[in-house]
């Protein structure tokens, strides 16, 4: 298998991170994950005290400076990666996306990306869970979240360029990679966990510490996921994943960003999948 390493950059968020430790480091091993801490007040938690982190200076508060200053961070890591410790493949995500391979092929993560050729960069398909609130309790951190959250948005959002095979720059949020087309592989899909629970996102976006201060408008948007896979009925998870790939693979928000025209899907998450993570 190729050489594969994962990247973050994380803020006050031991939640997720730690999920992510757990995730990334079961499917490519703890060595080959490298996190990134905003702010020299930040302290690396227990769980991470055998991975490679690096504290740096705060961010700029300002959403926009700020996420640039993120990615180019990120960017500037992955190059090294590449560069100086031998890496065939980087991935980039946030502490609250999880990258995983249908259980359908029985290949884990590391082998399934390890048999794809990638010329730049290949992208899973996007999935926005979020609580339906009228099926869905709080979440319980001690449980494994696929046992609990079942409802998905197919979202053209989070169908990010987040796997790259080489020094590339990544632009905001990891939506695509600078000079660079997208392509979506089957089988693989990213699942956005940032709207799992609605009193903890609450919570988390209201934050005036996050950067850009109180982001009403990031937890507005949040909220509309929640509100979306509540109010419309579940697709059949194969047949509508099978269209959202094919319309994302054609349609374009910009040449190098997939899209869906405003087309909503929202899927059940099969039981095969309740015990990835």
């Amino acid at each position: 298998m190729k050489k594969i390493a994962a990247v973050t950059m994380v803020r006050d968020d031991d939640f997720f991170l730690k999920k992510w430790v757990e995730y990334y480091g079961k499917e490519l091993g703890r060595d080959n994950l490298y996190i990134l801490f905003d702010g020299e007040d930040q302290k690396v938690p227990d769980f991470c005290a055998d991975l490679h982190t690096y504290i740096h200076k705060r961010l700029n508060r300002d959403i926009t400076v700020g996420e640039r200053m993120r990615m180019d961070l990120l960017s500037d890591k992955a190059q090294d990666l590449f560069e100086k410790e031998g890496y065939e493949i980087v991935i980039g995500v946030d502490c609250d996306e999880f990258i995983v391979v249908d259980p359908l092929v029985c290949k884990g993560l590391a082998e399934f990306i390890s048999d794809q050729e990638i010329d730049s960069t290949i992208s899973p398909l996007g999935i926005d869970l979020g609580q339906h609130l009228e099926k869905e309790s709080e979440i319980d951190p001690g449980r494994k979240f696929l046992e609990q959250r079942s409802f998905g948005y197919l979202s053209s959002r989070y169908t990010k360029s987040s796997i790259i095979s080489k020094p590339l720059r990544w632009d905001i949020g990891f939506y695509s990679v600078k000079g660079h087309n997208f392509h979506i592989v089957k089988d693989l899909y990213l699942l956005h966990f940032g709207c799992l629970d609605m009193k903890r996102m609450r919570e988390r976006f209201m934050n005036p510490d996050r950067i850009g201060g109180t982001s009403t408008s990031h937890l507005n948007k949040r909220t509309k996921t929640i509100s979306v896979v509540t109010n419309n009925e579940a697709r059949d998870f194969d047949k509508a994943i099978a269209t959202a790939r094919k319309m994302q693979t054609w349609i374009r928000g910009s040449w190098n960003k997939p899209a869906m025209l405003g087309k909503i899907m929202v899927v059940e998450i099969p039981e095969r999948f309740r015990y990835i993570l």
